[in-house]
């Protein structure tokens, strides 16, 4: 699965099916991590999946007896269930004008798109039900479908996305204040921005940490932490149009550079943090898919925050 979505777009590059096969078990094991309070099922069932084997205690239904796992420890082990439940996944996407950068191998949309078919593809498994809000000219909702439905209805959305005209663009916060106020389902939200400008974004995504879990996918350039000594360079703010010609061969101006955007990135994993979502950093250069699966393997924290 490897193909740019709209005409003049380097795309998200190859998209391994071995590794989103991988994805899968770490996706579900995050989203359990950020979900607490699964219990067991009374008996198993179709809408049930084997958890764990353990040894028997007092009170456990002796129907639930591993023969097998008994025999080979000699002590009475059961089988313990987890309710399967069908799981909503929402993307939130942003598709405003300072996702168009790219300095690198592809633009911080491009790797946003990978981002969102990869989501897609896994969140559409085993009949689960596939919603996007997209922030762009303005927010465009689609409302969750089950399986290839919601694969279908995903692709055809990023499909129809094109460069907003900055004069008139919706915000990040808009498309998560009407994910918020859709997603009425506890589920799984994924949030995937480069989350520059303001910060009025992290209440309503506070709110929806504080009843999904919640996986914010920050996606950056190199360019905007580190500038290069190339002289006189005329910088533009995609958001507004603002211009400012700067002589990057100065050093002063490199350094304050940096630390401005050291600071922002400090904030930001701050105030991700504080909202209660899970935060995970991309870049436009270099493998993308392999960093979003390193990080998803990694350790499951559930972060503190979440506003009701």
């Amino acid at each position: 699965m490897s193909t740019a979505l709209r005409p003049g777009r380097l795309g998200p590059g190859p998209i391994q099916p071995a590794l989103v096969d991988a994805l899968d078990l770490a996706l579900v094991r995050r989203v359990s991590g950020l979900m607490p309070g699964e219990r067991p099922a009374a008996l198993p069932g179709a809408g049930s999946e084997l958890e764990q084997l353990r040894a028997y205690a007092y009170g456990d239904d002796v129907r639930h007896l591993d023969p097998a796992a008994t025999a080979r420890t000699g002590e009475p082990h059961v089988r313990v269930h987890v309710a399967e439940r069908e799981l909503e996944t929402w993307i939130v996407l942003d598709a405003t004008p300072s996702m168009e950068f790219g300095t690198a191998d592809r633009s911080k949309a491009d790797v946003a798109e990978g981002v969102a078919l990869v989501v897609g593809r896994l969140g559409g498994r085993r009949g689960n039900r596939l919603g996007l809000v997209v922030a762009g000219e303005r927010v465009r909702l689609l409302p969750p479908h089950q399986g290839r439905t919601g694969q279908t209805q995903l692709l055809l959305a990023l499909r129809g996305e094109r460069c907003p005209d900055r004069s008139a663009t919706a915000e990040l916060s808009d498309a998560l204040m009407t994910c918020d106020r859709v997603a009425n389902r506890r589920g799984l939200v994924v949030v995937v921005s480069d989350f520059l400008g303001d910060t009025a974004w992290a209440a309503p995504l506070g709110r929806l940490a504080a009843r999904h879990a919640v996986l914010a996918v920050e996606v950056r350039d190199p360019r905007e932490d580190e500038l290069p000594a190339v002289g006189h360079v005329s910088l533009r703010d995609p958001e507004t149009g603002a211009e400012r010609l700067v002589n990057t061969s100065d050093a002063r101006v490199r350094a304050a550079f940096a630390g401005a955007a050291a600071d922002q990135r400090e904030r930001l994993v701050r105030t991700l943090r504080h909202a209660g979502a899970h935060h995970v950093a991309l870049s436009t250069g270099g493998p993308w898919l392999r960093v979003l699966a390193a990080a998803l393997r990694g350790p499951v924290t559930r972060a503190a925050g979440g506003t009701p």
